[in-house]
């Protein structure tokens, strides 16, 4: 069972996509990790958002495809913010400084609450061109931790790893998604108590999506139908708030699909970035469109075929 951490597509991209460190607060501890691949032309690129455990690696493959593809991705990792105001306000900085006018985002798990927050934080104003909410949620209240919310800055790194590995998928897994969670719990060691700590209040700190706010924003939902730490609830309440989006599911993926299933995330983003395609908010460059098209279609049969097969 060959390790995530030791495969040659991960020591590709290692080596090819540098780490940037970008600091837009004033407070200069607060740095902005990110990797930005692919033509820097394209004006309204897709964003990565990780989940509590993640960082700007876990998203690897979707860049190492998507970018052989032409389109502009970029994965990133927040610094230090306790609050979501204070989150939306550094990343408006961020894009800003990356001199992004309006982008698309895929956000998995906080990623997902995080770039619904950010949405209808600009809503005015708008920054956010779409969004790809996978194993996602609108209301922090499904963790029925509010109350812990303002106490985890005071937990120690040991304590805080044990709440999120909680999580994690428990009994037997097939050999990809459990080289997923080894990859995962990797990530998670390389945080700090910080870190950890403030990604878990905005996890659980009170607080929902207004989602008239926006109504919009092109949305497709990935999820799904084996074990994550998702309740069904949660993704229902998902599915009421969004009656327009479109529904990726998968059969099987548990809560890290883009490390374990990333050939079927990676159409996934492809059909729903492909609506924007001729627009000024493509996020692919225009002399890659017909080659993405022909693959999209390939990919879209193999998958079809594959999924007959298996019923």
């Amino acid at each position: 069972m060959e390790e995530i951490k030791v495969s040659p597509d991960y020591n590709w991209f290692r080596s090819t996509v540098p780490l940037k460190r970008i600091i837009v607060d004033d407070d200069d501890s607060k740095v902005w990790s990110l990797y930005d691949a692919g033509p820097k032309s394209i004006r309204c690129p897709i964003i990565f958002l990780p989940p509590v455990s993640g960082t700007a690696e876990v998203f690897f493959q979707q860049v190492q495809a998507l970018t052989g593809w032409g389109y502009r991705v970029i994965s990133l990792q927040y610094p230090v913010y306790w609050d979501l105001l204070e989150f939306c306000d550094g990343f408006r900085k961020l894009l800003d400084h990356l001199q992004l006018d309006k982008v698309h985002l895929f956000g998995a798990s906080l990623g997902g609450f995080l770039a619904q927050k950010f949405a209808e934080y600009t809503h005015k104003s708008p920054r956010v061109h779409s969004l790809i909410l996978c194993n996602s949620f609108s209301d922090t209240s499904i963790f029925h931790q509010t109350w812990t919310a303002n106490s985890f800055w005071l937990m120690p790194a040991f304590l805080l790893k044990k709440i999120v590995l909680g999580n994690f998928a428990k009994g037997p897994v097939d050999p990809k998604m459990a080289d997923a969670i080894d990859f995962m719990v990797d990530r998670l060691e390389s945080l700090s108590q910080s870190e950890l700590a403030s990604r878990l209040t905005l996890n659980c700190q009170n607080s929902y999506v207004e989602p008239h706010k926006i109504k919009d924003v092109a949305v497709t939902i990935i999820d799904v139908f084996d074990q994550s730490a998702l309740s069904l609830e949660a993704k229902e309440e998902m599915y009421k708030l969004y009656p327009n989006a479109r529904r990726a599911h998968l059969k099987t993926g548990g809560n890290f699909p883009y490390l374990c299933r990333s050939a079927e995330v990676n159409l996934y983003i492809q059909i729903h970035l492909r609506q924007f395609h001729g627009t000024r908010y493509a996020a692919i460059d225009p002399a890659m469109v017909s080659a993405e098209e022909l693959e999209v279609q390939r990919s879209h049969l193999s998958y079809n075929q594959d999924s007959e097969d298996n019923q």
